[in-house]
């Protein structure tokens, strides 16, 4: 229906996905994952693999475009699911559990990277169970079975 239609745009255009199991596509090089949420959006000017080099850059992955995720540390994997969820520059990114599977250096790397995204206009849900993180978050809503608490 066009209204199935119009939501699928808007999720396209205007929502980047960083999920906590990253969701790579194994055959695919880290410069083609990035790439993917491209090929539903039209893009004007540059072609989609400078759009996706940039995002690399940012997560500090730009060296890593002919890797394959089976290459990747888990840290790297969740570059490259940050990269692909900014790669449109998205008005609003939902992060599920981003640093969940990380050690806590890496963790904090990318809660640099999240900042850094916020800090450039990107609004940023994320959820996590890590207290460290959710403290350096400017607003915490904190959820019990569903319902709001504190």
């Amino acid at each position: 229906s066009y209204r199935d239609r119009e939501l699928a745009r808007l999720r396209n255009q205007k929502i980047g996905f960083i999920f906590q199991s990253f969701h790579l596509i194994n055959d695919l090089s880290v410069l083609d994952n990035v790439e993917i949420p491209l090929l539903y959006r039209s893009q004007n000017g540059k072609p989609r693999s400078e759009y996706a080099r940039e995002a690399l850059e940012k997560v500090g992955l730009a060296n890593r475009v002919k890797h394959f995720p089976r290459q990747l540390s888990g840290g790297q994997k969740q570059r490259v699911a940050i990269a692909r969820a900014i790669v449109g520059n998205p008005e609003l990114i939902l992060a599920d559990e981003p640093t969940g599977n990380l050690d806590s250096a890496m963790g904090n790397e990318i809660m640099n990277i999240l900042e850094t995204l916020n800090q450039g206009g990107a609004t940023i849900v994320m959820v996590t169970h890590d207290e460290q993180m959710a403290k350096r978050t400017h607003r915490l809503v904190r959820l019990f079975d569903g319902t709001q608490v504190q």
